[in-house]
């Protein structure tokens, strides 16, 4: 957040924007597991907080007889989850948008029938079209710029024929770029559906003011 600081103050806010973008892109990987980030030299020891504490989540729900949907904008962290849940031997399937559009309903009618109590969704293979009443429990590795995108998201176990509470977690670094996006939510509720890092036209949205906060030095 540093380095993003001076890139601004040596740069106007338009020629800043693609070194912003990233290192803020960067940030947002490590909160959700340090391996996500290219280049680095994450070893065993790193602290995976996010993926610690799904471990632990997960075979509890499941164990309670609750059904899951796990949504992450990454999928290289959806493939990470995969991983330690065939080590744990809990059952799920995975939809993302490498997922054929042939195998995508079979995998729909997998989960509503209850073959399998986690489903792991990409967040834009997932937001919307989806009718996926079978979960009563949703969570989300990590926030969206835009929290419309999220509840349309959580709206995939909220569709007619749901008939019962549905619980919603989403896991949040404290003390971390994650929780300046909450901040940033809240000020602006009309934020387009791109994503930061991803596309650059819908980084125009964020203002020079946005990316100052955002790259504030954090504290715990």
């Amino acid at each position: 957040d540093v380095q993003g600081r001076r890139v601004l103050k040596r740069q106007s806010f338009n020629g800043a924007q693609i070194t912003i973008l990233d290192a803020l892109l960067k940030l947002r990987q490590v909160c959700c597991d340090p391996h996500l980030v290219k280049g680095s030299h994450s070893g065993p020891s790193m602290e995976r907080a996010k993926l610690e504490l799904l471990t632990d989540m997960l075979p509890k729900l499941v164990e309670q007889g609750r059904r899951v949907l796990v949504f992450s904008q990454f999928t290289a962290l959806l493939d990470l989850v995969a991983e330690q849940l065939l080590l744990l031997e809990l059952p799920f399937l995975s939809l993302t948008g490498k997922t054929p559009t042939q195998q995508r309903g079979k995998m729909v009618q997998r989960f509503q029938a209850q073959e399998v109590p986690v489903l792991l969704v990409s967040l834009k293979a997932g937001g919307l079209g989806l009718n996926l009443t079978a979960a009563d429990t949703v969570i989300h590795m990590d926030p969206w710029w835009n929290p419309a995108v999220e509840e349309q998201a959580t709206a995939r176990a909220h569709r007619l024929g749901q008939n019962r509470p549905v619980l919603v977690y989403k896991l949040v670094v404290q003390g971390s770029i994650e929780e300046r996006m909450l901040e940033l939510q809240a000020r602006k509720l009309a934020l387009t559906n791109s994503v930061l890092g991803h596309d650059a036209a819908g980084a125009l949205k964020f203002d020079a003011v946005d990316l100052d906060a955002l790259l504030a030095p954090l504290g715990v």
